[in-house]
């Protein structure tokens, strides 16, 4: 007995380090699948809602493929542009350093810091150079919107032909039952992912139209950063805020400024991601915070950035089709708060 279970436990070791290196040596084409199935869900109410205005199948897949590539591709060019435009940009802030040691020198009440010395030993291009790496992995990752858009076809077209291919399969008798639990789990990925985009949206404009009303440069570009990190819970929001209250802080060259960027928008997002989006998603999609924490180390060291936006709603799927499968329960159970 004990030598089976060693055995068993060898195997699934073995397992999991082959599909641990499938995962990291397919990456270049599993992330643009997975964004591509995350998508299929995303739009397909738009589909439902053209189906019941009468447009034809075919057509309403047209038209929602055809506004979702105009979409990726307005996105793709922001960014990039966004991106290009801030470290061209950024020699021109040189004078801030200056600014900001003195600032910093004179201090807020008792907190005073001397970093003149080593803000005069900064290099401005090595920051443009560090923030354009940082962004790297979104540029390589919108680089690939093409591919998404080809797997985001061929999903749209294929869908609705599983019922068919099941009842085949299967027979009459335990088809009804597979197809229910799919249709149960369908519903539950779709709600999730078009809330939590949405709500992602709505916090990704609402930095956008805040940093425009106080003068920022480059709003567009933290509003789609506070869009794509606004997938990972607390973690992304904070870094969305630390990056867009320090540069307004660096561009204005005073307190109150930024003081107040950061009461509108952490005010905003709050109201969003504290008090709406739970009581439109329910709390039966709610994770551990340790399964999150863990999932974002694992997901972004497999998959690097791409990886961390993609953890969250990819554990919240697993928890969703863990709930509808009897077998499963329990781990649902265990990946809730």
């Amino acid at each position: 007995m004990d030598e089976d279970r060693f055995i068993k436990a060898a195997i699934a070791v073995v397992v999991l380090f082959v599909v641990g290196v499938v995962l990291k040596l397919a990456r270049p084409v599993l992330i643009p699948f997975i964004l591509a199935v995350f998508l299929s869900y995303i739009i397909d109410p738009a589909l439902t809602f053209l189906t019941r205005c009468r447009c034809p199948r075919p057509g309403a897949v047209l038209i929602v493929l055809a506004l979702m590539f105009v979409l990726l591709y307005l996105v793709g060019v922001l960014f990039y542009s966004s991106g290009k435009a801030l470290v061209a940009e950024l020699p021109k802030y040189q004078d801030r350093l200056g600014d900001l040691a003195r600032l910093l020198e004179k201090g807020l009440g008792p907190f005073k810091i001397d970093l003149s010395s080593a803000l005069e030993k900064l290099d401005i291009e090595k920051i443009g150079a560090v923030l354009l790496s940082g962004i790297g992995p979104f540029v390589s990752l919108l680089g690939r919107l093409l591919l998404v858009f080809l797997f985001l076809v061929f999903i749209v077209s294929g869908r609705g032909r599983a019922g068919a291919k099941i009842l085949k399969f299967l027979g009459d008798g335990r088809a009804s039952r597979v197809q229910g639990v799919l249709e149960a789990i369908n519903v539950q990925v779709r709600k999730y992912l078009v809330i939590k985009t949405a709500v992602s949206l709505g916090n990704g404009l609402m930095v956008w139209i805040v940093l425009t009303l106080f003068g920022v440069d480059f709003a567009a570009l933290f509003g789609l950063l506070a869009f794509f990190l606004n997938f990972i819970p607390n973690i992304g929001s904070l870094i969305a805020m630390v990056l867009r209250v320090g540069f307004a802080f660096f561009q204005f060259g005073n307190f109150w400024m930024p003081f107040w960027i950061f009461v509108v928008t952490v005010g905003l997002d709050t109201i969003l991601g504290e008090i709406l989006e739970p009581r439109i998603m329910g709390k039966g999609l709610g994770l551990s915070p340790l399964l999150v924490l863990f999932s974002l180390l694992f997901w972004g060291w497999l998959w690097g950035i791409p990886g961390m936006i993609l953890s969250v709603p990819l554990t919240a799927v697993i928890k969703i089709v863990c709930q509808n499968i009897p077998a499963l329960r329990p781990v649902a159970v265990l990946m809730g708060p």
